[in-house]
């Protein structure tokens, strides 16, 4: 009540809680962080578990406040009460239950600290989430009290009490020279996915660091990086389909890697890093331990800027970068061409088309699966400045459309988000957000009825019992579901449709766009593609 009724606050209901939480993520990661996700007591809280366990994993500064009863109304089988003490375990950066509200100045000191450690702690490292359990007594309701607390507010200069609350000043130092981190050495640049809250000054920083190393960039397809690609020198975008010729992947080995954030998708990425066995530095914002390769890693806690300004400047060119620069230039042509060649669905194509053809600055959020692997192999270079979203902490498709929703509100730019359909349907409670959304997201729906992952997977020549159990086929009639809760719903015929409908996008509102493909032939065109496009790279002298 609180909250609903303060005018500096926005207050958005969401009837279901999981569609909530990941909601402010979404809210949260488009910029509006830290946001309060407030709840009632008892298994409520629980349905927030799996959008605390991406916050905590990816990124994403929520501050949840779940209602309790008070301490002598548990264990005793009062209605509504479970034990929520950490709840959440380890997914929070901070916990703490507050004390049984009191009107008195000692006790709102309390409480002024208490929460601006919470929401310091959940701004620091890119976002993480914090639990605060708030306990209350009867009465609930803002029933009269005789004036007491209107006389209490009063006796309080609430401006004075909050004065010494503001931006977080302290800044990070690297200490420089970085051993390894020259020019002289066949390093490579390996940026994963990214979010940053200004992306300009993202690619600005590590434009830098690519200059003054002279190394090749190598930028996941959820990487501003691939969007403003005229200001980064060095760009490698088909890293994934160079890698799979084993001669280059070879002669490519690095002597360094410096990774940014985290480590893209790319299986043949990941295995190639690993076979190199290189000394890599890690740059993180963040103190927990983010590799998940378990190289010979050593993190470096700093801001990228703070990183750019300590390196060497580049001297003489010493071929590696441009061993790299030589094999972009004669695979990103074929790979573009192969699609444009494409007159039937084929998936990957629709990633191609999307960072192709969206206005100019468009948040982009890519769903977990095959969306954010497409992204990966097929996204071109271009300087549209589309700002990709993902939820690649837990690599879940929990929360999928909230999530982008709580985008598209935050940033207040028309959003895009290429999902597929088990992500969609695993989240369709989302669909209940429409009446309050106040944002702009189209959604393109790729509808090959299953999970496409899990084709290109081991599992999948077991058969049975891989197609029921795994692909996890579905029927669900995405029409006649949008139409249940009235969004705008189209079956997309061909590439050229979809271009025309996402080339000018809607000022508001919900709506989903559905491409249906075939997961089986589009799985076993994707590996026929690249090796046939991998054995076209033929190594020669440098």
């Amino acid at each position: 009540m609180a909250a609903a009724g303060n005018a500096a606050v926005e207050a958005v209901p969401v009837l279901d809680e999981r569609s909530a939480a990941f909601f402010a993520l979404g809210l949260a990661r488009g910029g509006a962080a830290p946001v309060a996700l407030i709840c009632t007591s008892g298994s409520a809280a629980a349905n927030y578990f799996p959008a605390v366990i991406e916050a905590s994993e990816g990124g994403g500064a929520l501050v949840v406040l779940t209602a309790d009863r008070p301490p002598e109304l548990r264990a005793c089988a009062s209605g509504q009460t479970i034990d929520q003490q950490k709840i959440f375990g380890g997914y929070v950066e901070f916990f703490h239950e507050l004390a049984v509200p009191e009107l008195s100045e000692p006790r709102f000191r309390y409480l002024r600290q208490t929460v601006a450690h919470a929401v310091r702690r959940s701004r620091d490292g890119g976002g993480a989430p914090v639990h605060l359990n708030v306990p209350f007594r009867d009465p609930l309701a803002p029933v009269d009290d005789g004036g007491r607390a209107a006389a209490f507010a009063a006796s309080i200069d609430w401006s004075g009490f909050f004065a010494h609350h503001g931006p977080d000043t302290a800044a990070m130092r690297v200490a420089a020279p970085l051993p390894q981190l020259m020019p002289s050495v066949h390093g490579v640049i390996v940026a994963g996915p990214a979010q940053p809250e200004d992306d300009r000054a993202y690619v600005v920083a590590v434009a830098e660091i690519a200059r003054r190393l002279g190394w090749p960039v190598l930028a996941d397809g959820a990487s501003p990086l691939r969007h403003q690609a005229s200001r980064v020198p060095h760009l490698v975008t088909t890293y994934d389909l160079i890698l799979r010729q084993p001669e280059l992947a070879e002669r490519l080995k690095p002597e360094v890697v410096l990774c940014l954030g985290g480590w893209p998708a790319s299986k043949v990425l990941r295995t190639w890093l690993e076979h190199s066995a290189a000394p890599t530095w890690l740059v993180t914002e963040r103190r927990d331990n983010r590799d998940g390769l378990h190289g010979r890693t050593r993190s470096l806690i700093a801001p990228l800027p703070i990183l750019a300004a300590a390196l060497p400047e580049a001297g003489e060119d010493n071929g590696y970068e441009r061993l790299w620069a030589r094999f972009e230039r004669e695979a990103r042509p074929r790979l573009d061409a192969r699609l444009e060649a494409e007159k039937a669905w084929f998936e990957p194509q629709v990633a191609w088309l999307l960072a192709r053809h969206l206005p100019e600055g468009t948040p982009w959020c890519l769903a977990n699966s095959m969306p954010i692997r497409d992204a990966e192999y097929v996204v071109p270079p271009g300087d549209r400045a589309l700002r990709p979203f993902s939820s690649r902490g837990a690599n879940g498709i929990d929360g999928t459309l909230s999530t982008a929703m709580g985008v598209a509100q935050a940033t207040g730019r028309p959003t895009v988000l290429l999902t597929g359909d088990l992500a969609f349907l695993h989240d369709a409670n989302g669909l209940l957000l429409r009446p309050k959304f106040r944002g702009s997201l189209t959604v393109v729906l790729v509808n090959n009825r299953g999970g496409g992952i899990f084709e290109h997977l081991p599992v999948a020549a077991f058969e049975p019992p891989f197609e029921e159990y795994f692909a996890t086929p579905q029927e669900a009639d995405i029409g006649r579901l949008c139409a249940a809760h009235g969004v705008e719903w189209m079956k997309v015929g061909t590439p050229e449709q979809l271009v025309s409908l996402v080339a000018e996008l809607p000022p508001q509102g919900l709506r989903v766009l559905e491409v249906s493909t075939d997961r089986k032939r589009d799985a076993a065109r994707r590996r026929q593609w690249f090796a046939e496009l991998a054995a076209t790279l033929v190594p020669r002298g440098a």
